[in-house]
């Protein structure tokens, strides 16, 4: 198929500088890409609440977390193309808008199934939202300079991640769930003010094609064509497989099989969070002494070794926060430092089509996310199997991929002591 001249190819061409000071860029780039905590990690101790209010099954629980991802999955591949023709900025604020809406409508739905619906519109708009953080990252910066400022600014995420699960604990303990679903839209409207007020537009030159059917499908092609986008692509997703695992279960396996209160849940997921924040501080010091591949072959023997352990504790009934939740620190740190590589590998290619690129990446990790939820649905059995073995299975598999696919296909960077 032929497509216009301006279809994109393999490069590692250099941005064009854009004047946004590297401290607002930081910032921006946090806020955007923590939407998604935001949006999953802070209402994660109401769901159980929320689920015997509704009068709902712990199924129709589930799918407002896994509609809600599929929508953010799907919808990215049309942001995508939208934002490299438009530019970012104003794909940005239609987002932000539409998920501050939608943060309200969800706080006030009636039923379970106005609940989803509402969800699934936050997780449409949400594609928005982090499908243009990623692409900004690629407007701004080349590949390896990119994986540092991704990991910049999801520490920033860390933090933010630390203070949601504890403050949705609190909120529902004090008020109830509406209260906690209710606080999103806060952060959507602070973030969507400062982006309106401050952020200006990265992408140098828009692509007038890019929505073209001709030119999507060749620029699909082209990307979907490039082995190094598959091996940082199935590094992000089999990351977020494990953590999607953890974070769809744990609210079930830890409040109603082990026992523990929505406020030591909240404390739960803000250690989890902290181990994920130490591995993005890692990250980069890992980067700066021994280049991505290197760094990437790190963080899977960290992966590996966080769910055999955990895998392990069950195996001898040691059926406890205590003895489940340390190993899970391993994987959430090298989970710090699989997505800061993964999403700057995958886009870092195709600095003319960052969008398409950064959306068929923030696809294939949604879809695993759905197909999480739904089996999660049925196997989820009132005992601690469900979790411990998927997040097993998805660090096995995260390991060889870092071990194989990206040791092949990852560019040549050199590595620059500090």
């Amino acid at each position: 198929m032929s497509v216009p001249s301006a279809a994109i190819g393999p490069q590692q061409a250099p941005p064009v500088p854009v004047p946004v000071p590297p401290g607002l860029a930081i910032l921006v780039l946090a806020l955007l890409l923590s939407i998604q905590p935001v949006t999953t990690d802070l209402y994660l101790p109401a769901l159980p609440a929320l689920t015997r209010s509704l009068n709902a099954p712990v199924a129709a629980g589930q799918l407002t977390l896994s509609a809600l991802l599929l929508a953010f999955g799907c919808s990215q591949l049309a942001w995508g193309p939208l934002s490299d023709r438009f530019g970012r900025r104003p794909v940005l604020l239609t987002g932000l808008a539409m998920y501050t809406l939608a943060a309200v409508g969800a706080a006030l739905a009636p039923s379970m199934a106005v609940l989803i619906a509402w969800r699934t519109a936050q997780g449409v708009a949400m594609g928005a939202v982090v499908m243009c953080a990623r692409a900004i990252v690629r407007d701004l910066y080349t590949p390896l300079a990119g994986a540092r400022a991704m990991s910049k600014a999801l520490t920033g995420l860390g933090f933010v991640a630390c203070l949601c699960a504890p403050l949705g604990g609190l909120l529902t303990e004090w008020f109830n769930w509406r209260a906690a679903l209710l606080a999103l839209t806060g952060y959507a409207m602070g973030t969507l003010a400062l982006v309106a007020l401050r952020m200006p537009e990265t992408l140098h030159q828009r692509n007038p094609h890019a929505l073209r059917p001709a030119m999507l499908a060749g620029t699909a092609a082209q990307i979907l064509g490039t082995p190094a986008f598959w091996a940082f692509s199935l590094l992000t997703t089999a990351s977020y497989g494990g953590l999607f695992t953890f974070l769809a279960a744990s609210s079930f396996v830890y409040l109603d099989v082990l026992g523990i209160s929505r406020t030591q849940y909240g404390l739960a997921l803000l250690s989890t969070a902290v181990a994920y924040l130490l591995g993005t501080l890692l990250c980069r010091r890992l980067l700066a002494r021994q280049g991505l591949k290197r760094t990437v072959a790190i963080a899977g023997a960290l992966s590996a070794s966080g769910g055999l352990l955990m895998l392990l504790a069950a195996a001898l009934g040691w059926h406890s926060v205590a003895a489940l939740l340390p190993p899970f620190y391993l994987y959430m740190v090298g989970h710090g430092i699989h997505q800061p590589c993964g999403q700057s590998g995958a886009v870092g290619p195709f600095p003319q089509a960052a969008g398409m690129a950064s959306a068929l990446n923030g696809f294939m990790m949604m879809l695993a996310g759905f197909a999480i939820g739904q089996w999660l649905g049925g196997a989820l059995d009132g005992s601690v199997w469900p979790l411990v073995q998927g997040v097993a299975l998805w660090s096995l598999l995260l390991a060889a991929i870092a071990w194989t696919l990206v040791q092949r296909h990852a560019p040549q960077e050199v590595a620059h002591a500090r």
